[in-house]
């Protein structure tokens, strides 16, 4: 991370003019230069931390360094004095902060990156007692029964459960390995390749390790085995109240000086008091603990919730694993070994969470000291009695103050504002400022407050903007890029606010702690009332009551026409059927009916009748003579 931190250097030194190689060998230098006075005056520092504070220096144009220009010596010892000068001030808030966020960057990873390399160290540690067993070219019995207590070492750590040294365990983990895996197979084994070997000993490993939890839980062994489910609860139920504890401090402290600092704008012999400057550091440095807290309290919450899906997966399992083996003397192996497959991954998601949660919980421990400088710079002797006659307000009684307020200026709607009503992921906007009030900011030398997205969010130039009254929001939409430009200026004063209020996009070399790349790419999905009315038919239906699209059944007809063609059909009279009347049928049209109109008036139709004679009474030789007789009436007759 270092060099990687080095290379970002160069960006803000000027020695970017140089070549590359040159750029980063002087870099270097000048960073181990910086280290090593700092070491020489009693103060050990990291290279990382050391060019954070260069990048600081350097942005800051108050020191007088021009980008557009290559270092010169003297400008070398300039930025290596002004370094070191604020490496060793005791008495700076902002170092401190500093501090915090280079920790914070070279500790924190989120949760996949964390698991994927806890198992890759879990496997370079494993890697020699592997290699060891896959290797042996054992022969003789004594060789044999070595390896075969190499492999039920090599079970319990990678298992985790319970110790080698210990004597129980050992004995239990290796009788569970003889019911699975008896000495008598160890000549195959060592038949394979080697990566089936390694195969084959993390199958057996996970069956272990399923056959030792359920004996634990059926209470004829576990020797070794903690209760992970039961422990992992207490300890993010003991995490989460220590966290929130340490937050409502971090907050507190930080309205405390929110109000401090607005309160000596207005008041001049209160401002002679205290120094405004390390005052708004002291909040940005409270700030910046209070979001990396938050950042920690969320991976306990999905650990707390991943635990919880987790017990009810390995309680159904272990049910299942019951009823399984229940009242059966044998059970078959392809039954009963992916339950125990299963219930070896489940136990081994309880340890990557506990040793995630020990990590977070180190994590909040080790931000503790860096608010130490709270004490030595505002004693509560000398702050506390400048509080007479102040309100300390909470973010969320300052955004509840603003509650039903709104942006309705004409001059500023035509800018695109989105508002909770009209916007389906209002509350997933990647609000700039880490949520404060971009105005305020600007406007008030760096005050940090809190912004109330329901007065309305503004984009410009695809970003989002909050804002902490309705008046802010109207001056900061009249010139956006002035105020923005203002922070910019700012943050290059204050360098810890470049991560703290996330300006990784004007810092573009600056990667923040907690950017997320989806995140910069949500955008709002706006709402609205809308109705639509689709036709009936469209077009006039055309089905085609014949058609078949299977060729099998065009077959069968065509089979069967083929069929017809050589039948003949036959037909017979008697002499009793000959003398039978010609019947016909007669159809009666429903009633008619009338409607009543402005005028009366009805209309009527002739009936139709049709009468067929000569239907009967023909022969093979004679042709039967058929007769139609129309007997409709005409019209005019009706």
């Amino acid at each position: 991370m270092g060099d990687t931190t080095e290379r970002k250097v160069c960006a803000y030194s000027g020695v970017c003019r140089m070549s590359h190689p040159q750029a980063e060998s002087v870099i270097r230098n000048i960073i181990r230069e910086i280290a090593q006075e700092c070491a020489a005056k009693g103060q050990t520092v990291s290279e990382t931390l050391v060019a954070f504070v260069v990048k600081a220096i350097v942005l800051d144009q108050r020191n007088g360094f021009n980008v557009d220009r290559t270092l010169t010596k003297n400008d070398v010892q300039k930025l290596i004095k002004l370094c070191v000068d604020r490496l060793m001030d005791p008495r700076s808030p902002s170092l401190e902060t500093i501090k915090m966020q280079v920790y914070f960057d070279m500790n924190y990873t989120n949760r996949g990156e964390f698991l994927e390399e806890h198992h890759r160290v879990l496997e370079s540690r494993l890697a020699p007692v592997c290699r060891e067993i896959t290797d042996s070219r054992a022969r003789t019995a004594e060789e044999l029964e070595s390896l075969y207590r190499k492999i039920v070492i090599y079970v319990l750590l990678r298992s985790g459960l319970g110790s080698p040294t210990d004597i129980k365990v050992v004995r239990e983990a290796t009788a569970a390995l003889q019911s699975v895996f008896p000495p008598t197979e160890l000549g195959t084994f060592l038949s394979l390749i080697k990566k089936d070997k390694e195969r084959q000993l993390k199958e057996l490993t996970m069956i272990i390790t399923g056959i030792r939890l359920f004996n634990k839980d059926c209470g004829k062994g576990g020797e070794g085995i903690d209760d992970l489910p039961t422990i992992l609860k207490e300890a993010i139920s003991a995490t989460t109240k220590h966290i929130d504890s340490e937050l409502q401090a971090s907050r507190e402290m930080a309205y405390k000086y929110t109000a401090l600092i607005e309160e000596m704008e207005e008041n001049k012999v209160k401002s002679n008091t205290l120094n405004a400057n390390q005052l708004k550091e002291a909040l940005y440095n409270s700030r910046q603990h209070e979001a990396f807290l938050n950042i920690i309290l969320s991976d306990v919450i999905r650990c707390a919730q991943q635990v919880q899906m987790m017990d009810k997966q390995f309680g159904a399992q272990m049910e299942q694993l019951r009823v399984a083996v229940k009242s059966q003397t044998a059970v078959p192996t392809a039954q009963v070994y992916p339950l125990f497959i299963s219930l070896s991954k489940l136990w081994n998601s309880f340890q990557d969470e506990i040793v995630l949660l020990s990590v977070l919980s180190n994590m909040v421990a080790n931000l503790q000291p860096f608010l130490g400088i709270h004490e030595a710079l505002f004693p509560d002797q000398v702050i506390q009695p400048l509080f007479s006659g102040i309100v300390v307000k909470s973010d969320e009684e300052r955004i509840k103050q603003t509650e039903g307020s709104r942006i309705n200026s004409p001059e500023v709607l035509t800018k695109d504002w989105y508002f909770p009503e009209n916007t389906a992921n209002f509350e997933r906007l990647p609000i700039q400022y880490h949520g404060f009030c971009g105005f305020t900011i600007a406007a008030k030398n760096g005050l940090l407050l809190p912004g109330n997205p329901d007065i309305g969010i503004l984009k410009h130039r695809d970003r989002y903007y909050v804002f902490s009254s309705k008046e802010a929001a109207s001056m900061f939409a009249k010139d956006p890029d002035h105020y923005i430009s203002l922070i910019g200026e700012k943050a290059k004063q204050c360098a810890e606010l470049i991560q703290l209020l996330e300006l990784h996009q004007q810092f573009a070399s600056i990667t923040p702690y907690s950017q997320a790349e989806e995140k910069l790419f949500i955008k709002p999905v706006s709402k609205c009332n809308s109705s639509t009315q689709t036709d009936t038919h469209i077009m006039e239906t055309n089905i085609v009551k014949s058609y078949e699209w299977n060729e099998w059944e065009l077959r069968r007809k065509a089979i069967k026409l083929a069929n017809l063609r050589q039948k003949v059909t036959h037909s017979m009279q008697t002499h009793n059927s000959h003398l039978r009347r010609e019947n016909f049928t007669q159809v009666y049209l429903p009633k008619q009916v009338g409607t009543q109109t402005k005028r009366d008036s009805a209309t009527n139709v002739p009936k139709p009748q049709v009468f067929l004679a000569g239907l009967r009474g023909g022969g093979m030789s004679k042709p039967t003579n058929m007769v139609k007789v129309n007997l409709t009436r005409a019209v005019d007759e009706t």
